[in-house]
């Protein structure tokens, strides 16, 4: 762990805001953008095919980029076919459709390569703005392999000064699609109707951060210092990590992120995972936190820092066992969920701000491409790259030759004590 060199994936030539990944087709798929203003920065989803070369490496080729004119793509949500999408104060619709061929066309393959090359980035450590040529001629349609038509278009955020929607999810059974943003307010829609279900004020700042769990239970984060639980549009609960680090005072910290993730080997088990990070930085900077908590009761189970770095981004692994954070720094650590210990961590991996992190999905596809490593995980930041971390299997002896060991162990002891003292046994 420390300060390494991770190898680019994929670079785009606009700013990276967000990263998902179809479990299906094991697609790659990345948005962002430069936003309304004239400085000729694109705005863009890019559809990736991301490829095993080796054991250690892997590839990603460009098969689609779609063009969003003067609107970056700021969050993306995934479900299916369907993206969803934030841009500004509104949430895009889109439904793309992977054409499966048997020979790949080389007009996308050489976009890809192309867009790699002439990607302009903003300039991190080390590294020098290069420039866009502006030729956008590479990432024309005509023998792409994917299609996206645009379905519909909502109004997420009424925010009178500068609406922008700031998160986008659906519902596990993908029969809600929820957006939160600098308003404060929480809006439900049902999917794929959109008509809308619930608007209602969350919190008295912008909402940082939302999820929903299984049995719908409703958790957000905002900006106003509280984490709160909702059914429907009700208020449930406030959750209080603190209870768990009595020193710390209300206003020293607040939350960023929320995720529910799902148990290793208990099925009916539930847990949710937050994020604190310090209100304002001091000159010797404070540790952020991650906290653990019971997915059905919401008491806290177990709270544990993280680092320094102010974490920007929060994901958790198909099966519940691995947790992905990405910092304002660049930096990107993978934690073990079950005690909260780091397991995998590359400092200023990119050169600025990670904007989101995904890891590859637990699914046949997901695990063909990960291979023999043990979880692997996306991360794109404002820099423009997208990186692939891999996590290697940790060595461990099997059950049977822990119990031999156990029995010759005991069986041992048994023969010292009667060496010992004959009348023993």
């Amino acid at each position: 762990m420390g300060k390494r060199k991770v190898p680019d994936l994929y670079r785009a030539p606009f700013p990276l805001y967000s990263v998902k990944v179809d479990p299906g087709s094991g697609l790659v798929i990345v948005a962002g953008g430069g936003g309304a203003s004239k400085t000729g920065i694109k705005n863009a989803v890019h559809f990736l095919e991301l490829q095993r070369v080796g054991e250690h490496e892997f590839s990603a080729t460009l098969l689609h980029a779609h063009d969003t004119e003067t609107k970056a793509n700021m969050n993306v949500a995934l479900a299916d076919d369907v993206i969803a999408v934030g841009q500004d104060g509104n949430c895009c619709l889109m439904k793309f459709k992977h054409a499966q061929s048997k020979t790949k066309p080389a007009a996308a393959k050489d976009a890809g390569n192309s867009t790699q090359k002439s990607a302009r980035r903003r300039a991190g450590k080390g590294d020098k703005p290069v420039q866009d040529s502006g030729d956008s001629t590479e990432l024309k349609d005509e023998t792409s392999q994917i299609q996206v038509n645009g379905l519909a278009e909502v109004q997420s955020d009424e925010n009178p000064q500068d609406p922008l929607q700031k998160v986008v999810r659906f519902s596990p059974d993908r029969s809600l699609l929820l957006t939160g943003g600098t308003d404060g307010h929480v809006r439900v829609w049902e999917f794929p109707s959109l008509k809308k279900k619930h608007d209602f004020k969350a919190h008295e700042d912008e909402i940082e951060d939302l999820d929903m769990s299984p049995g719908n239970k409703l958790v957000t984060v905002g900006r106003d210092f509280s984490c709160s639980v909702w059914s429907g549009d009700q208020l449930a609960m406030r959750l209080n990590w603190h209870q768990t680090r009595p020193g710390i005072g209300d206003k020293t910290y607040r939350y960023m992120a929320c995720r529910f993730g799902a148990v290793e080997d208990q099925k009916e088990a539930l847990r949710l995972y937050t994020v604190q990070i310090p209100h304002k930085r001091d000159r010797k900077p404070p540790p952020c936190f991650i906290t653990k908590w019971d997915g059905k009761s919401f008491l806290p189970m177990l709270t544990a820092p993280c680092g320094s770095d102010v974490i920007s981004t929060l994901a958790v692994s198909d099966s519940g066992t691995f947790l992905g954070l990405g910092t304002v720094t660049g930096s990107v650590a993978i934690y073990i969920a079950f005690s909260l210990q780091k397991l995998y961590y590359v400092q200023e991996s990119h050169g600025i701000v990670v904007t989101d992190v995904a890891f590859l999905p637990d699914s046949p596809r997901g695990r063909q491409l990960r291979g023999n490593h043990e979880a692997a995980m996306l991360s794109v930041a404002v820099d423009s790259r997208c990186q692939l971390h891999v996590l290697n299997n940790r060595r461990s002896c099997p059950l049977w030759l822990v119990l031999v060991s156990c029995g010759l162990m005991v069986v041992m002891v048994i023969l010292l004590l009667q060496n010992l003292f004959p009348g023993f046994l």
